[in-house]
């Protein structure tokens, strides 16, 4: 037991330091749940770097349990984040932050030759009550839409038994009713994975995307693979889009865009998931009669 370490092995511990999960950009790094939300946004700019395309980001919300800490982390991730043009800002309230967000989708009415980036892609956090008061901006923001080099992710930190909040809650269904597809991650390589999906649905289609996150998943730490080229993104060819696409615009009345929305944009969602497989059936049999769906945390119970 007290052998010593193959050479290889000594000098890879060797250059071990807590601050591999955000400084790494391939390998393998130890971080939580809400690590992995700090670090999502690099990958995604590194993504964004490899294609060509210069791109930055904006990260908006009010913390509260389970994400309590996710301020905290981004602060001290803040050199990170900034040198991949990541900009943190903490919200006066939920819906100014969401506000914020839907902001920086209208990168494109800006006059021609005064943008500095491509697009800008964005993060808003916060605690169930905080999605309830902030649905009229996430209805509003989602009509209205998003850039193809932009895209937001609503992340939700739900706290099903009341643990540190006034009253249990549960975000999926506000989620749903003001048109955003939820991801719910069950660990935190997931949280990586279903974020660059995410990030790509959101620019793909045009709507913006929720995330679902509960205290066992982002309040937990694993071994994740950190590699900007490690989810292969699939784009539909079963889709056609409109002539007019289903970014956001202007001017845009009300009518047109909640059309497109409900006739259009929630199709190209739908074809984004199916091309990429991100509902599949993890257990099948010729015999089956039966079926459970489930996502997330219970999908691991």
């Amino acid at each position: 037991m007290n052998a010593p370490l193959p050479e290889h092995i000594r000098k890879a511990l060797e250059t071990v330091t807590l601050d591999d999960k955000y400084s790494l950009d391939y390998g393998r790094a130890f971080m939580s749940g809400v690590q992995a939300l700090v670090k999502l946004p690099m990958l995604q700019r590194q993504r964004d770097a490899l294609a060509g395309k210069n791109t930055a980001g904006f990260i908006s919300g009010y913390r509260g349990s389970p994400l309590g800490g996710y301020d905290q982390a981004l602060v001290k991730a803040a050199k990170y984040l900034k040198a991949q043009n990541i900009v943190f800002q903490p919200g006066v309230n939920e819906e100014l932050a969401a506000t914020a967000l839907w902001g920086t989708q209208q990168l494109g009415f800006a006059p021609p030759g005064t943008n500095r980036f491509d697009g800008v892609f964005g993060i808003w956090y916060g605690k169930g009550p905080g999605v309830d008061r902030t649905s009229d901006v996430f209805k509003h923001a989602n009509m209205a839409g998003t850039t193809p080099w932009g895209g937001v992710i609503a992340v939700a930190g739900d706290d099903h038994v009341s643990k540190s909040s006034t009253a249990a809650h549960q975000s999926d269904h506000i989620f749903k009713a003001c048109g955003l597809p939820v991801f719910f991650p069950a660990n935190v390589q997931e949280i990586l994975d279903l974020g660059i999906h995410a990030f790509a649905m959101s620019r793909f289609s045009g709507v913006w995307a929720g995330m679902k996150t509960i205290q066992e998943i982002v309040e937990s730490s694993a071994t994740a693979m950190i590699d900007p080229e490690r989810v292969q993104i699939v784009m539909p060819t079963d889709f056609e889009m409109p002539a007019g696409g289903v970014h956001i615009r202007w001017p845009d009345h009300a009518l047109e865009q909640e059309a497109r929305l409900f006739d259009t944009k929630w199709y190209a969602a739908l074809a984004y998931i199916r091309a990429n497989r991100l509902n599949y059936n993890a257990i099948e049999g010729p015999n089956d009669r039966f079926g459970i769906i489930a996502s997330g945390k219970a999908y691991n119970d």
